[in-house]
């Protein structure tokens, strides 16, 4: 199966890597193969998590962050990469954005 990550979602991992980054150094790059990790084992396992706001929602393994997917045929969408210590509000924003774009 193959992954495309779209622009907001890289947005997202990149304002994730800078805020890890200013905790301590290296935490930020740390935080960066994490999450790639992570969306990476979706060629393999892509579909099988529960869907949230019309995406599928994959928690990550190491950090407070979920990524949220879309299935189209042999792709996965990375649509966003959102921290869940945010308002869910915010969340639920940002994710119906998606919806009506798409």
């Amino acid at each position: 199966m193959k992954i495309k990550v779209l622009a907001s979602a890289v947005a997202d991992l990149h304002a994730g890597r800078l805020f890890y980054e200013g905790q301590a150094k290296g935490i930020g790059a740390y935080f960066f193969d994490s999450l790639f990790s992570d969306i990476d084992s979706l060629a393999r396992y892509a579909g099988i998590h529960a869907k949230v706001y019309g995406y599928y929602r994959m928690l990550s393994k190491r950090f407070p962050y979920a990524i949220y997917y879309a299935l189209e045929e042999d792709t996965v969408i990375v649509w966003r990469v959102l921290d869940l210590r945010q308002d869910p509000a915010r969340i639920r924003l940002a994710l119906r954005k998606g919806l009506s774009a798409g």
